[in-house]
């Protein structure tokens, strides 16, 4: 079965196009790919792939997609992107007659190597989003990210100069720039469904307080959440930013000094038993978040309420 199968590490460009049918890449370090040109038959039961570069694409008519155990349906069209290490499996079925369009940029770490984008494309959180965080384009930004790929292919397929790396390298900037402002609209324009996955968060986090026995369970994790609420912890605090201005663990210690509060001025508990009760191993941490987040420690709290 091919979900069995070991997923296949993709070391080069170069192997890339072998792979795929295509001929070899005019530079060895960076290339777009047209995806109706790639072999759609190399895709049918095949294993999952590792990439050791970078990867950002807009594909239309691509069938379906796994990530983890979930099936995403991506015909429709989407722009997503990978880092090197990800794992990714396509399994197209019986959608191979599908017509497929789009491009592929495949950009290795070497290319950026010595550049400062080499460090701040990890600062694109979108590389760590899942699949079905996908990226959906309107008609007129994806003709602008068109151009700028266009821009990328005329500069690597002219002579190689000592301007050509910095033009590149400055067209994938902007790439990822509108890329970001993209996300940004995406958040925007799915209001609804956002504020469900806040609501939501709020009710995971009511929830585990409001059980028998919080302490068993321990602080509430960010990977945690994420995973009940079905998105990655980089597209969730990255929503969550948007939406209230704080990051998922922000929210998470909010609720929990929310709880603290109520049970400083409620109970005759004490503070190591508060903090053991909400999930803390060390009473310590408990009073040094309490006082970041109050500035004032847990017993000055509770005796404002004498």
């Amino acid at each position: 079965m091919m979900a069995n199968k070991k997923p296949v590490r993709i070391k080069s460009i170069s192997e890339f196009h072998r792979l795929r049918g295509l001929p070899q890449p005019k530079h060895p370090l960076i290339s777009v790919v047209d995806y109706s040109e790639m072999n759609i038959a190399a895709d049918e039961d095949a294993p999952a792939c590792v990439f050791d570069f970078y990867t950002i694409s807009i594909k239309r008519g691509v069938g379906k997609m796994f990530y983890g155990q979930q099936k995403y349906d991506f015909d429709e069209g989407v722009m997503y992107f990978m880092a090197p290490n990800q794992v990714l499996r396509v399994n197209p079925g019986q959608d191979t007659n599908t017509k497929r369009s789009g491009w592929i940029l495949l950009v290795h770490p070497d290319f950026l190597w010595n550049t400062p984008l080499a460090k701040a494309i990890r600062q694109y959180e979108y590389f760590d989003y899942s699949v079905h965080e996908a990226l959906f384009l309107s008609e007129q930004e994806e003709t602008t990210l068109n151009g700028i790929i266009q821009n990328i292919q005329r500069e690597y397929h002219a002579n190689i100069d000592q301007f050509s790396q910095n033009i590149i390298i400055s067209q994938i900037e902007t790439l990822l720039n509108y890329a970001d402002r993209f996300y940004q609209r995406q958040f925007i324009t799915r209001k609804i469904s956002n504020h469900q996955v806040l609501d939501r968060l709020e009710k995971l986090l009511n929830d585990h307080f409001s059980s028998n026995n919080p302490a068993a369970a321990g602080l509430p994790a960010v990977q945690h959440i994420a995973d009940a609420l079905n998105v990655s912890p980089g597209y969730l605090s990255s929503l969550l930013k948007l939406l209230t201005g704080q990051s998922t663990q922000q929210h998470i210690h909010n609720k929990i000094i929310e709880k603290a509060k109520e049970k400083l001025s409620t109970t005759d508990l004490s503070v190591s038993e508060i903090a053991y009760e909400l999930g803390f191993e060390h009473p310590q941490s408990f009073s040094k978040l309490f006082k970041a987040k109050t500035n004032c420690s847990p017993l000055e709290f509770r005796a404002s309420f004498n």
